[in-house]
């Protein structure tokens, strides 16, 4: 079951990763071709479950790209990039990575 607060922290989490700001991209998913292509599939992710989102966050999803399983996860750090911030604070530094499934 959605909390108040996980509606609202997943509506924060779409329009980040709609905004195609603040993505960083494994070594793996660098090499893939269309790597234009694959962000933009990731930018339009819209396919969430109880499965893949047991929390309602939209925080993290699964897309194939040209035969790759990829992962894309986003965190909440502080100003000075520690793993923790409140997601819906103001002082909350998103980033969204996207990464090979065998480099999870």
């Amino acid at each position: 079951m959605q909390t108040e607060n996980a509606v609202e922290i997943a509506r924060v989490n779409d329009e980040f990763r709609r905004s195609g700001q603040g993505i960083v991209v494994t070594r793996g998913v660098q090499i893939l071709e269309d790597l234009v292509g694959l962000i933009d599939e990731v930018r339009r992710f819209n396919e969430f479950t109880e499965d893949n989102d047991p929390y309602g966050e939209h925080d993290f999803g699964t897309v194939y790209w040209l035969g790759e399983k990829v992962f894309w996860k986003i965190d909440c750090y502080d100003k000075t990039l520690k793993h923790g911030e409140d997601p819906l604070s103001s002082k909350c530094r998103r980033v969204l990575t996207v990464m090979l499934a065998s480099e999870y």
